[in-house]
């Protein structure tokens, strides 16, 4: 593809590169540039890819998209590299996200849940194949593709819209991350639907503020043709201001265009009457929790704005058995306890999941749970109150400790715990489950939060194997 066509749509404030010049390929990571290739040197969060230009070079770029002039390499200025690689990927892959019926999903919690929930209606109900970016894997219909974060890198991104499409995918349903919003991942993509689901402490060893980090999310409802939001969430004013579309409201308490009436919370499920307009249908999802109902509410107005009917709708979600890692019941053959598998790994989250086990519940409710090292610590003696208050029993334990040490998390988890929380500490996790396992009384609820979908345990940058789901099953059998 020649240089001029690759760079279609940007603003070109200088260049040295001939335009006419053929480009082999596009990498932003100079440990992978190939011969032939146009490399983006992007301003990283730790490290300017403008130092690795040289190194770019050496392995046989022709070209540079840059922010400033380099030497040794013909290049291209713009004013924003990560924009750029965003449109680029566009053009090197043909913008097959035009060629798709785009949904994204932003918000702390809820995004996983509401995107399955979306695939599996829109599958059934209206014969889409359906591709699914997020968290746990992507997808391509039923084909399961691997991926190391909630939204990848604006290039494979378009790599992958390119190969959801050409395998025919009519629809694509992401959840949209504000990192990916914030560091442009997925500038230049018109969204047909965007849905907000709920904002709560998260991320803020990035965002800072509450206010930028629900900013960052904003970014998706001015690239979007219809807002799809949660009218009882307080930040969704916030979330509108400026909305250069058309807005849609759900809600569990109050007046908006869709609601949930007669909500019932039962154990294994939640049951509701949506009312949308003129049109209403009894809905029944087997996941439980109140939450449930909030995310059922997105899928319902995402498909319902995309011509299916409310009894469509119905008809799928009675079908849909749940989603890995959220509200997940591992099986626990010939005992009377329950164990819950969440993702669960900010203090919102720990506070809804406890409070749902609280629900149904004939026995205690027991919190394991820890806190990720390297990342916000802020929340830690938050969790550790949430945990103590809500929790009959809260065991203390790691989740991805990586470089920290695990004790040092803990002990900034406990320093949240009140006087009258009842808890224990066991670093090892795997040791923590087998204690909860083997100190279960009848009728308790075990909540095992925040690896949830992962099967690994993160230590000094290496992944070990760990899936909790294995961990249970094998204790059982002992």
């Amino acid at each position: 593809m020649k240089l001029k066509d690759v760079l279609q749509g940007l603003t070109v404030l200088e260049h040295t590169a001939d335009l006419e010049m053929e480009i082999t390929g596009v990498s932003y990571d100079s440990r992978t540039t190939q011969p032939g290739d146009l490399f983006v040197a992007i301003s990283g969060e730790a490290v300017d890819g403008h130092k690795f230009v040289p190194m770019a070079a050496g392995k046989g770029a022709v070209c540079a998209v840059v922010e400033r002039p380099v030497e040794g390499i013909p290049y291209v200025v713009v004013e924003n590299s990560r924009r750029a690689l965003a449109l680029i990927g566009g053009n090197w892959f043909d913008h097959p996200a035009r060629e798709m019926t785009m949904i994204g999903v932003t918000g702390t919690s809820g995004k996983t849940t509401s995107t399955y929930l979306i695939k599996s209606i829109l599958e059934q109900k209206a014969g889409a194949k359906v591709g699914l970016v997020g968290t746990i894997q992507n997808m391509i219909g039923d084909k399961v593709l691997h991926t190391e974060r909630t939204t990848p890198e604006s290039f494979e991104l378009h790599k992958l819209f390119r190969e959801m499409s050409d395998a025919g995918c009519s629809h694509v349903v992401m959840e949209v991350s504000s990192h990916a919003l914030a560091l442009d991942r997925v500038y230049g993509i018109r969204f047909a639907v965007g849905i907000y689901t709920n904002l709560s402490r998260d991320h803020l060893d990035f965002h800072k503020t509450m206010e930028e980090y629900c900013d960052a999310k904003a970014i998706l409802f001015r690239r979007c043709d219809i807002a799809i939001y949660n009218a009882d969430d307080p930040w969704s004013a916030r979330m509108l201001e400026g909305c250069p579309c058309r807005t849609f409201g759900y809600s569990v308490r109050g007046k908006a265009d869709l609601m949930a009436k007669n909500v019932q919370l039962l154990p294994g499920s939640v049951e509701f009457d949506a009312e949308a307009d003129t049109e209403w249908n009894h809905v029944r999802v087997g996941i439980p929790a109140e939450f449930t109902v909030y995310n059922t509410l997105d899928a319902l107005a995402c498909c319902w704005n995309l011509g299916v009917s409310l009894a469509d709708c119905a008809d799928a979600l009675a079908r849909n058995h749940g989603v890995k890692g959220r509200m997940e019941i591992i099986p626990t053959p010939g005992k009377n306890y329950t164990i819950l598998n969440d993702y669960a790994h900010k203090p919102d989250a720990l506070e809804k999941v406890l409070a749902a086990a609280r629900e149904f519940a004939t026995g205690r409710v027991v919190a394991l749970f820890g806190c990720g090292g390297d990342r916000d610590r802020t929340k830690r003696p938050v969790m550790g109150e949430i945990a103590g208050r809500l929790a009959d029993l809260a065991i203390v334990t790691s989740d991805n400790p990586r470089t920290e040490d695990p004790m040092a998390i803990i002990d900034e988890i406990l320093a949240g715990m009140g006087p009258e929380a009842n808890y224990v500490v066991e670093p090892d996790r795997v040791l923590a489950i087998h204690y909860a396992m083997d100190h279960a009384q009848p009728g308790d609820v075990i909540v095992l939060a925040g690896k949830g979908h992962e099967d690994y345990q993160e230590i000094h940058h290496q992944h070990f194997p760990m899936d909790e789901r294995v961990i249970v099953a094998e204790h059982l059998k002992q």
